[in-house]
């Protein structure tokens, strides 16, 4: 019989986790040596020593997530996607047609004035030019008629240029362009000076100063009068891009905005058995009006703003080019008798080099220029009263043509007198027997062309203006309306759904 020593504890019995291997159990696995075993990072614990606190995020996607399996929480989530999607449709759409309006309004009172006073540039400027070359054929003292015209037009193109001044973006290239012309404006101004004091003395060099002015006109700054209309012209086409674009993601989001609002409807009518949910009603037709008034507005507004394209800047342009081209051949015209052959250009007629007088074969390209500016104007002329004056324009150029014809017969045969009678008209209304047409000067003829084509010019901005006036208003209103109306439908949304929601409480 065994005791157990006094101060002793039993030893302790072997445990499971102590105790060898059950008989044919798997060896557990044995790492080799080296290997590396990695474990899961042990979060921290928490501020108390409890468990490791989760992050905001983590804690609002799980209440989200139990909340998504709920009936309520479901309709919450719908709710707030429907009056996101009206409010992003709504917003869009008043972004996007407050540009186009504000892009339309620019059309009306910005780029096409700016563009028709760069015009107005480049005609003052030829006009001025023509009438000094009429001054300088009428003798040592020009008419009182040609004096007023050419201060006249210098002082319409000094006006144009400083409105041109006032308009243009800073640092652009139409603002350099102005500025050299209004440095060159001057210099011209002098030299026709110089032109007519020495020919009132009767001093030939008159001529020459008279070509040189001519020279730095048509060589200088009419190109850059030409530069400051075709930027104008482009600025012009950039805003009816801008105003006519189709508002594509304001109408996607509508459609997408719509059949959400749909889809939420139908969802209602088949766990309730309710047609119609008034919230939800209210918001469908509050986007409705939006999405119909967008589609409508704009589709009105761009057909007006079209046609102010189509039949009113297209027919000024053209018609502008008509009055350019015209003053350009009485300007050459004059000079024509006032180099009488001083200056000579060669050309190719029937494969033979020819030699003609320069001016007079530029007065015959910018003949050409017109009649063929004028046939395009009665093209596009939409009606009688477009038609009119440019018809009447037209018949003038062709006796016009007929008469310049006379005069360089006249001046080819060394009768001058008779041809300048012919081009400026005979002084005291005193004519030859023996000279054709000298009571019928060309001048006539080149002042009839420009009135009508000014009359034309007029018709055509009348039109031009009621046409953008209508597609500009077209779109008054929507921007805010469209925000206005977005409110209400989301509100509609939110009110809708929380009238479900009551039903759980």
């Amino acid at each position: 019989m065994t005791y157990t020593p006094k101060g002793r504890a039993a030893p302790p019995a072997p445990s499971a986790a102590s105790a060898g291997p059950h008989p044919g159990a798997a060896a557990p696995a044995v790492p080799p040596q080296g290997a590396y075993t990695s474990r899961p990072p042990v979060p921290p614990p928490g501020p108390d020593g409890g468990p490791p606190r989760r992050t905001a995020f983590a804690e609002g996607l799980d209440q989200l997530k139990a909340a998504a399996v709920t009936e309520p929480g479901r309709l919450r989530i719908i709710g707030a996607v429907l009056a996101f999607l009206v409010v992003a449709f709504g917003s869009v759409t008043a972004w996007q047609m407050n540009d186009r309006s504000s892009a339309a309004d620019d059309v009306l009172h910005s780029s096409q004035p700016l563009s028709s006073a760069a015009a107005d540039i480049y005609r003052s400027l030829a006009d001025a030019n023509t009438a000094a070359s009429s001054g300088f054929l009428a003798g040592g003292q020009e008419t009182k008629a040609s004096r007023d015209r050419y201060e006249r037009e210098i002082a319409d193109a000094a006006d144009n240029l400083a409105a041109a001044a006032a308009a243009s973006e800073t640092g652009s290239e139409s603002e350099k362009l102005v500025a050299e012309l209004n440095e060159l404006l001057p210099e011209y101004k002098g030299l026709v000076e110089r032109a007519r004091a020495n020919n009132r003395l009767g001093y030939p060099l008159g001529g020459a100063y008279l070509r040189y002015a001519n020279s730095k006109m048509q060589g200088d700054m009419l190109p850059k009068a030409q530069k400051i209309y075709d930027n104008e012209n482009q600025r012009l086409r950039d805003d009816y891009a801008d105003a006519t674009s189709y508002p594509w993601a304001a109408i996607g989001l509508g459609v997408v905005a719509l059949a959400g609002l749909a889809w939420a409807q139908r969802r209602n009518y088949r766990r309730t058995n309710r047609v119609l949910n008034h919230g939800l009603v209210a918001a469908t037709a509050a986007s409705t009006v939006v999405l119909l008034w967008l589609t409508v507005g704009h589709t009105v507004a761009r057909s007006g703003l079209n046609d102010s394209y189509d039949n009113g800047v297209r027919s000024l342009t053209v018609l502008n080019d008509a009055s350019i081209a015209s003053l350009k051949a009485r300007g050459n015209e004059n000079l024509t008798l006032i180099s009488r052959g001083a200056e000579t250009t060669t050309i190719k007629v029937d494969g033979k080099d020819t030699t003609v007088d320069t001016f007079d074969h530029e007065f015959t390209g910018d003949m050409s220029e017109l009649k063929s500016a004028l046939a395009d104007a009665e093209k596009i002329a939409d009606d009688a009263s477009g038609e009119k004056p440019v018809q009447a324009a037209t018949a003038n150029m062709e006796v016009w043509l007929e008469r310049h014809e006379s005069a360089r017969k006249a001046d080819d045969g060394g009768d001058f007198q008779c041809a300048l009678d012919q081009v400026i008209g005979a002084k005291d209304g005193k004519v030859s027997a023996d000279c054709p047409q000298g009571d019928k000067p060309t001048g006539d003829c080149f002042d009839k062309v420009d009135q009508n084509l000014d009359n034309a010019r007029g018709h055509e901005e009348e039109e031009f203006r009621l046409a953008a006036e209508g597609g500009r208003n077209a779109m008054l209103g929507l921007p805010v309306g469209a925000a206005v109306l977005a409110v209400l439908g989301a509100a509609g949304a939110v009110l809708g759904i929380g009238r479900r929601l009551s039903e759980y409480r």
